[in-house]
């Protein structure tokens, strides 16, 4: 099993095409005999901690899933936010042993970049990045690509739907193409609902930083603004408590943020009518089963979408109830629009 089954599993689903794409498809490697007595030995190196709700967690959560279903076994190293320690990170995690290393984001490439063709032997998997594979470099590589801008679409509909004050806001953790993709698709979809719509947007130049995330997010709020889709990792939680203890609305990020908090805050839950999800664990957790069974090519960039199932909104319980059934009827029957190529996105990857 690859990647692709994303494509099998979704095509009756609600999600819609953000493409595929590779660069010259190198053959898959074959397969070793991977059982619980010899398995397949993986890292997962972090260049932050567990605990953001959203990006590292979902890779966490595909790793949880890959040990209870498959004959892997992971080390899940937290490299904090220190950027000297990201690199001797990686490199200790390649030294030691391990048959698949993964890392993610445009912080993470350049580091598997100069270790891959140093341990070929070695699988990398780098995930919401890619380095360039032009001339067939890094055949030891998978790159696994999200684009998020037809997910962001609906949920930027929505949003200027729900909106009283005609006003939005966004917090951007940092401008690249990984990130601005999710936000192309929101002022895309959001102006497509209301054309008068205004959208404040701020860069926050950090993932790290609830304060300043909840401190941009207060300004925006006392702009007008009353619903927020902050795309900025641990900098968004505080974006998010701000919406909280003000009465306002958001749209979670990269995982369905509000089944996470419902447990623990229920309150915070209470305000995310939706999040756009990149399904980063699922893709890992596919790279992997299809890494044991030999089905899965390296020395590639894909890049998946709605109609993949890598992406999606969340259609939970909360959007059910906050979101009123006329645009919940809308969202559909543009996202149906979206699959049948009737209406495509505009997006920040290439």
């Amino acid at each position: 099993m690859s990647l692709k089954t994303f494509s099998r599993r979704a095509a009756t689903g609600l999600f819609v095409a953000a493409g595929l794409l590779t660069t010259v498809s190198l053959p898959a490697v074959q397969a070793a005999e991977y059982t619980k007595e010899n398995p397949l030995k993986v890292a997962l190196v972090l260049h932050g901690t567990l605990g953001d709700k959203s990006f590292f967690d979902s890779a966490a959560a595909g790793m949880k899933k890959a040990e209870e279903e498959l004959p892997v076994t992971v080390k899940i190293i937290e490299a904090g936010y220190d950027k000297t320690k990201w690199q001797p990170a990686l490199a200790d995690a390649t030294d030691s042993g391990y048959d698949v290393v993964i890392a993610g984001t445009f912080d993470m490439t350049p580091y598997i970049a100069e270790l891959a063709p140093q341990y070929p032997d070695v699988k990398f998997i780098d995930f919401d990045d890619s380095p360039d594979f032009t001339g067939g470099a890094f055949p030891n590589v998978l790159s696994v690509m999200y684009g998020t801008s037809t997910a962001g679409y609906l949920a930027g509909y929505a949003a200027a739907k729900l909106s009283k004050s005609g006003v939005l806001a966004e917090v951007v953790g940092m401008d690249f193409p990984t990130v601005t993709d999710f936000k192309v698709g929101f002022d895309q979809g959001a102006k497509a609902a209301n054309p008068d719509i205004k959208i404040l947007s701020t860069v926050a130049g950090t993932f790290s930083d609830p304060a300043k995330g909840k401190e941009i997010a207060l300004a925006q709020f006392g702009q007008g603004a009353d619903v927020i889709f902050p795309i900025a990792g641990s900098t968004g939680i505080g974006a998010l408590q701000a919406a909280k203890e003000n009465g306002k609305l958001a749209v979670g990020v990269d995982s369905d943020q509000a089944s996470i908090f419902a447990p623990t805050d229920p309150a915070q839950a209470d305000v995310i009518f939706t999040s756009v999800e990149k399904k980063v664990g699922e893709s890992l957790y596919l790279a992997l089963k299809g890494t044991i069974d030999g089905t899965q090519k390296y020395g590639v960039r894909e890049l998946l979408g709605l109609k993949d199932g890598a992406v999606g909104i969340s259609k939970n319980s909360y959007y059910e109830k906050l979101v009123p059934a006329d645009v919940r009827a809308e969202v559909d029957a543009i996202e149906a629009k979206i699959m049948s190529g009737e209406l495509v996105p505009d997006t920040a990857m290439q």
